[in-house]
């Protein structure tokens, strides 16, 4: 295992290598922005699936498409700048949460906690099986297939995040340029035939059957709908928030070339999405339930069909949106590392694994996002009303406590930094309120139910926690008092194991000593006794009768009435133990480990095994 380990994942790296780790500006950009560059190639089509598929609205669809698009630029705007603050007002990376819990309390950052992290889940989730969409667009394979390939890409993504940030930043860079540079192509291309050639939408001949009815329907658009649509385009914003969660990474300055890499981030989303809706307003891209993405369709009418422009185009959009997740990888350990250190979560997560990644963080999400991808069989549009209420919700927490910042410390230029947080928090939670109305009965409920369980979840992890120290906690001149000792050695029959545990225990000088032995009758007692005899074992030997053959229940009973008599004592349970090659292994001690789990739990008592190594059926002497 640790061969395999290190074949997958490489060597471990020591900490003081820690800040060769760190990200610089062109690596950082992929890592922390994937997810939102990602979100251009499915925000216009999910508007569209809303307008088209849902509303059945017709030719008209494509009519509140423009508006809706820049409302959500305008938007994006007012949440990228209101980021840009936050990266130099909390260098310490942590986002929402930290803004939240520095300037709102305990609550208010559990909430934007929990929703961060359902995001993140939901964003390896959505991205992944955006990609595999696109895949199924260009090479037209059977939907049986998309769950497999979507879990082998989640597993691909996992074993790279594990292999270390940087790395798997590096290994991923090539693609998202990729991806921009054919997004930027497919939009000149759009725009030139568009406005300079004057082609006009996509031909029906060229569209499948269910498309065609889909464009000869003449429904109205009702104000729900409407509504709906826009939040679908609003997940456009997904992700924006990453940069901020992960400012540690960053090469120094760390909040210079934070702020510098989300303002990239933002300008290439921001265009990209604009463009794309722009094409899509001209172009009328219908397309039914099985017909792939729009980005998909539109680039196969730009380019005349499936040439290598088309497939170049989407090969760069499975990539983008495979990577996606590689966002949700960086932020997850990160975030949910920072919420264990503050005793919110288990401990496992603030660990570092061997390549310096919160590696228990990058497991659990990988699980928990391939659950959602199997339970709603990678259908992105099943997914996408999941994503958003979680997204708001933090961006809206993060807004409401920059103002509360700005109004606290007063810095240089406080007042528009006030109004543009201000106006940020108004829309987005607003924006929140509408996905989880218009989206409710489509799956938005459950992020809105899941986050108050994780709340309380986070809640009661704490209290274990401040119970836990407390319990611990010590005042200044305290020291235990001494404490009697009664050491009882299990046995089963004379061995050199039993014989090792017993000398063992003597050479402790405990108080008490005995060896005790579970016996179903008479004649496995007289055998044992007299076996005791003939070795001259100088310990008293205790039998206890077993008439069912259990010996957990017998043992703790014993116990019991030890403490009965010696009150006070710390009894410790010795424990012979026969250590064999790992193949083999399973064929010894099962008893043991049961009984000492029990014990575990047992106030005042201790257990000790002792090792007896079997090599080659020959026992190593201790």
């Amino acid at each position: 295992m640790a061969a395999l380990k290190q074949i997958l994942l490489g060597k471990p790296l020591s900490s003081a290598d820690e800040h060769h780790q760190r990200l610089s500006k062109k690596i950082a950009l992929p890592v922390f922005a994937s997810d939102a560059i990602s979100s251009t190639a499915y925000a216009t089509d999910e508007i569209l699936v809303v307008i088209v598929l849902q509303a059945g609205v017709g030719a008209t669809a494509f009519r509140p498409l423009m508006p809706i698009a820049i409302i959500v630029c305008i938007l994006m705007a007012i949440v990228v700048t209101s980021y840009r603050q936050t990266i130099h007002a909390y260098p310490s990376g942590g986002g929402a949460y930290i803004v939240s819990r520095e300037n709102l309390g305990t609550m208010p950052a559990l909430v934007a906690g929990s929703s961060l992290l359902v995001d993140y889940i939901l964003t390896v989730s959505v991205s992944v099986a955006g990609g595999v969409l696109a895949m199924r667009t260009a090479f037209g394979f059977d939907t049986k297939w998309t769950v497999p390939v979507c879990l082998l890409c989640v597993f691909i993504m996992t074993v790279m995040n594990l292999r270390g940030v940087k790395e798997s930043g590096a290994a991923f860079a090539g693609p998202t340029y990729f991806y921009i540079l054919m997004l930027i192509i497919l939009i000149g291309t759009g725009l030139y035939r568009i406005y300079v050639q004057h082609v006009g939408p996509i031909p029906a001949e060229l569209l499948s059957e269910e498309a065609i009815e889909k464009s000869a329907q003449v429904g109205s658009l009702s104000l729900i709908m409407l509504l709906r649509a826009f939040s679908s385009g609003a997940v456009a914003l997904s992700g924006v928030e990453a940069v901020s969660n992960g400012v540690p990474a960053f090469q120094k300055p760390e909040s210079k070339n934070a702020a510098t890499t989300l303002m990239w981030m933002g300008t290439i989303l921001g265009t990209c999405f604009f463009g794309v809706s722009v094409l899509a307003s001209h172009l009328k891209p219908f397309r039914g339930e099985a017909d792939g993405n729009g980005l998909g369709l539109m680039a196969e009418y730009l380019y005349d069909g499936k040439g290598v422009m088309f497939w170049l185009t989407m090969i760069a959009t499975f990539f983008i949106l495979i990577l996606a997740a590689n966002t949700a990888y960086a932020d997850f350990p990160r975030l949910a590392s920072i919420i264990a250190k503050d005793g919110f979560l288990p401990r496992q997560f603030f660990n570092r694994g061997a390549r310096l990644v919160f590696s228990n963080g990058v497991l659990f999400l990988a699980i928990v996002a391939a659950a959602l991808i199997v339970a709603f069989q990678g259908d992105i549009s099943k997914l996408i009303p999941l994503y958003a209420f979680g997204v708001f919700t933090g961006f809206t927490l993060s807004q409401t406590g920059m103002v509360r910042h700005h109004l606290k410390h007063r810095e240089p230029h406080w007042q528009a930094g006030l109004v543009i947080n201000a106006i940020g928090a108004i829309t987005t939670g607003l924006i929140a309120v509408i996905v989880v109305v218009s989206k409710f009965t489509e799956g938005a409920w459950i992020p809105a139910v899941l986050i108050p369980i994780m709340v309380v979840m986070f809640k009661s992890i704490g209290r274990h926690y401040t119970k836990g120290r407390a319990a611990v906690a010590v005042e200044p001149g305290y020291w235990p008092k001494r404490e009697t000792h009664t050491m009882v050695v299990l046995v089963g029959g004379i061995n050199k194991g039993v014989l090792h545990g017993v000398q063992y225990a003597r050479s402790l000088a405990p108080d008490r000593i005995m060896a005790v032995t579970v016996a179903s009758d008479d004649e496995e007692r007289v055998r044992l006794e007299q076996q005791w005899h003939d070795f001259g074992v100088p310990i008293e030997l205790h039998t206890v009768y077993s008439p069912y053959r259990e010996l957990t229940r017998p043992i703790l009973e014993f116990l019991d009435e030890l403490d009965a008599q010696h009150e006070g004592d710390i009894i410790t349970v010795v424990i012979p133990e026969f250590v064999t090659s790992w193949s083999s292994q399973w064929l010894h001690n099962g008893s043991a480990f049961a009984l000492k789990a029990k014990l575990l739990h047992r106030p005042h008592t201790a257990v000790v095994s002792v090792p007896v190594h079997m090599h080659d059926g020959v026992v190593e002497e201790v």
